[in-house]
């Protein structure tokens, strides 16, 4: 409820991530359920008391439930959803029955949605009307924030009570900045997957340090100006949700968008990465949602655009990194 403090939580998904926000609010000693898709489910992993597959070394606090369908979040004053981007309005609609009227609606999935070009955000809006809703993100892999490791992350929103969304998610090891900038949040959380994928790309093919500092700086860029062409603040690209995401990402071993990259360059089918990671590489999706949304914003993503080539077209990696290199000229700021 949108009170002044935000007592129970509900988290839709049980990925990585959604694990590991609903055992840190648990942590906290708030009441959490852990919302999956089905029975055989929630059993499984009530009675491991760990989600095994995801998080095999992290135990399920005390006030930490598992439950399925609608129930599960019926009385939740936070539901927060950390599912794929793809299946995120599914999601929205198989609990939607169970989630109170002035239950907060979290967006902790980074990414856009094909079809529409919308946000995340916007899609829990339209699915569960009449709710406030905020998004969160930032330079979070599941792991560290899972293991205790000192970290960071912005939570925005126009509609939701960010103080007590701050009260709820910060401790001594999770530094929780707010924002009104929901725009810029998000598409920085899903813009930054793309690049990644790149960035993983120039690290198997060898290139470099110099050349994995200009992907990454020009994908910011990009970043950038898609973001500002939707509503977004330019500075927003500049703190956690933007250039500090994309480091994290683009530079850890636990990203699964740089791994993807560092196997399509080695080779691999697209497919074939993905069925090897074994989990959700968001930038897959992203990139031709983005190209989508530039077009008709009329914003110009070379690298995305070079990623798109590769991924979906055949185009060799070699060749990529040839046109992006004999492009015109240009101001760095243009």
């Amino acid at each position: 409820m949108t009170t002044s403090r935000i007592d129970t939580a509900a988290v839709v998904g049980a990925t990585a991530w959604g694990t590991t926000l609903a055992v840190h609010l648990a942590r906290r000693g708030m009441p959490v359920v852990l919302a999956v898709r089905d029975e055989a489910e929630a059993a499984a992993l009530e009675s491991a008391r760990s989600n095994v597959r995801r998080l095999p070394d992290v135990h399920f606090p005390d006030c930490l439930t598992v439950a399925a369908g609608a129930e599960a979040v019926a009385d939740a004053a936070l539901v927060c959803f950390a599912v794929p981007s793809r299946t995120i309005v599914v999601n929205a609609e198989r609990v939607a029955s169970g989630v109170g009227r002035n239950a907060i609606l979290l967006s902790a999935t980074k990414g856009i949605d094909v079809e529409s070009g919308r946000r995340m955000s916007e899609l829990l809006a339209e699915a569960l009307p009449g709710r406030p809703v905020a998004a969160l993100s930032g330079p979070n892999l599941s792991r560290e924030i899972a293991a205790g490791m000192p970290g960071s992350t912005v939570i925005a929103s126009v509609s939701a009570p960010l103080d007590a969304l701050r009260d709820a998610f910060h401790t001594d090891l999770l530094r929780v900045y707010t924002s009104e900038d929901i725009v810029g949040v998000e598409f920085g959380g899903a813009l930054k997957n793309v690049i990644a994928i790149a960035a993983g790309m120039v690290d198997s093919l060898g290139f470099g340090d110099n050349a994995k500092a200009a992907i990454m700086t020009r994908g910011l860029a990009e970043m950038t100006r898609l973001g500002v062409a939707a509503g977004a603040d330019a500075l927003t690209f500049q703190g956690l949700a933007g250039v500090g995401d994309l480091i994290a990402t683009g530079y850890s071993a636990l990203s699964r968008n740089r791994r993807l990259g560092e196997m399509l360059a080695g080779g691999q089918a697209l497919a074939d990465a993905l069925a090897a990671l074994g989990a959700t590489a968001e930038g897959a999706t992203t990139i031709p949602a983005a190209l989508r949304l530039a077009r008709r914003l009329e914003v110009e993503l070379p690298i995305t655009e070079a990623l798109h080539g590769i991924l979906y077209e055949g185009v060799r990696p070699a060749t990529a990194v040839q046109t992006l290199m004999t492009r015109e000229p240009k101001h760095e700021r243009r």
